[in-house]
């Protein structure tokens, strides 16, 4: 028996229940800090911000050009990768699943068919992969917001919990492949890390 494209994939119990309880408790200000918090994982803006770092990196050292063109190639990976797998995975977003949440302010996301895997999510995993290499306080930041900037997607209803699990799972994986390819970090910053 062969598989047939795009296949369908469907929201786990523990999904449902998670988008139910937030679908009945939640409210439009909630919705709307929500939606605006979520656009800063959004591609077309890391995309940029990508480009600007990278332009900004160049001339400043092998180090910071290495990390500049690593950026750039995550970024644009992680851009890329959700894009495909949509083509191969149908799954119908939450929002698309709730009158309550309408009620409650929850409003259309995206593509009705396009939940897996959270492209936002794919973003924040990559980032806080990369920053592994920070120092402590710097990483512990990022990563917090990173998981937090994720999380908004499952709060206004455009994902359902585990498309956000595998989104970031998968951006951490792809920055960590990537890696072998960019050479980032750069061998002083591993160095100076293991110390």
């Amino acid at each position: 028996m062969s598989a047939t494209f795009p296949m369908t994939i469907r929201p786990t119990a523990a999904d449902i229940r998670i988008a139910r309880s937030i679908a009945k408790n939640t409210v439009p200000a909630l919705e709307k800090t929500g939606r605006g918090l979520t656009w800063a994982a959004d591609e077309k803006v890391l995309l940029v911000l990508a480009a600007a770092s990278w332009l900004a990196s160049r001339g400043r050292g092998a180090s910071l050009e290495r990390a500049g063109n690593h950026a750039l190639l995550v970024t644009v990976a992680a851009s890329l990768l959700p894009h495909g797998l949509k083509m191969l995975f149908n799954q119908t977003r939450p929002d698309r699943l709730t009158v309550v949440g309408h009620v409650h302010g929850v409003s259309m996301s995206g593509k009705r068919d396009d939940a897996f895997p959270s492209g936002h999510a794919l973003h924040m995993g990559a980032l806080a992969s990369a920053a592994a290499t920070l120092p402590a306080g710097a990483r512990r930041a990022v990563q917090a917001i990173a998981v937090g900037l994720s999380l908004t997607r499952i709060v206004v209803l455009a994902h359902w919990a585990s498309d956000v699990v595998a989104g970031f799972a998968l951006g951490a994986g792809l920055e960590r492949l990537l890696r072998l390819w960019t050479g980032y970090p750069a061998e002083e910053t591993r160095r100076s890390k293991a110390r």
